[in-house]
């Protein structure tokens, strides 16, 4: 008389056997749920997205009590949001570094990998939940600084004001969103924390810098006047529609053109979507 054997799993049962438990194949909505669950358990979630938010609305607002009706003839009633987001952006940044590197520091990309040996789909899982989570966060907060300024100081003299700013308002969500999936690349990349943080804080804030220095030389002034036009914060200014430098009529007749708010769209598109992909083949190569 033979002892009798149970099917482990991943073999077939005995003939007629029919599993209780469900055994679904798994697909990407199975990744995204389970990157959502570690985002969303994890403290540095609400710290970056709770400061952003906090600054965001918190420097707005102080720039709605010390603005008059009259001082949005010229600019939209969005434009406050864009002080506290400047400096928001870099929380943003922080948590896209943050998603991927928090793994490889206390080891548990390996227990990731294991669980879903498809790399490819984690990492996709990932730039999901972190691009749709960030994007919420940052779009709710500009449109709540937005609606303040409306509701506070549209009144006589603040001009006509059209749709186009929400939607202006929303590209500069966007861009800052692109700028944190660009983080959580380098930060696929680098799998160091401090690292990656430290190379998106230098694509952040080094450009002006550099192109101030390098137009103190003739030879170099293109180079350092390519680097002050394209740059976050100048973007963020134009994207959020408010005049920069290069807008200026006398900067203009000087040849020194603003480029364009899509311009800087294109070109962090661009940026990511380089950076995306060669995160894509770094985490398909590696062991870990």
């Amino acid at each position: 008389m033979t002892a009798p054997t149970t099917a482990t799993a991943g073999e077939p049962g005995p003939a007629g056997y029919t599993s209780p438990l469900p055994t679904p194949r798994p697909h990407l909505g199975h990744a995204v749920a389970s990157e959502w669950t570690k985002l969303t358990s994890v403290r540095s979630t609400m710290w970056t997205l709770g400061s952003m938010v906090l600054l965001v609305v918190g420097i707005g607002g102080a720039v709605i009590l010390q603005t008059a009706s009259m001082d949005y003839e010229q600019m939209p009633f969005i434009a406050p949001a864009l002080f506290g987001l400047l400096v928001g952006q870099l929380a943003v940044i922080v948590l896209g570094v943050l998603t991927i590197t928090s793994e490889y520091g206390t080891g548990l990309v390996r227990t990731t990998f294991t669980a879903a040996p498809d790399r490819y789909r984690v990492l996709t899982a990932k730039y999901l939940v972190f691009g749709v989570t960030s994007f919420l966060a940052i779009a709710g907060s500009v449109c709540l600084v937005g609606l303040a300024a409306t509701i506070l100081r549209n009144g006589t003299g603040s001009g006509a004001h059209s749709s186009a700013e929400w939607a202006s308002g929303l590209l500069g969500s966007f861009y800052v969103t692109l700028l944190g999936v660009l983080a959580l690349a380098v930060g696929a990349l680098v799998r160091h924390s401090a690292g990656a943080i430290a190379v998106m804080l230098g694509v952040v804030t080094l450009p002006p810098v550099i192109g101030a220095v390098l137009s103190i030389w003739e030879a170099l002034v293109p180079a350092g006047r390519a680097l002050l036009q394209y740059n976050s914060p100048v973007a963020l200014i134009e994207l959020f529609g408010l005049p920069t430098a290069g807008s200026d009529p006398s900067a203009v007749a000087e040849g020194v053109a603003a480029p364009g708010s899509l311009s800087h769209l294109a070109l962090i598109l661009l940026v990511t979507g380089v950076a995306v992909a060669a995160s894509y083949v770094a985490v398909g190569r590696r062991d870990v």
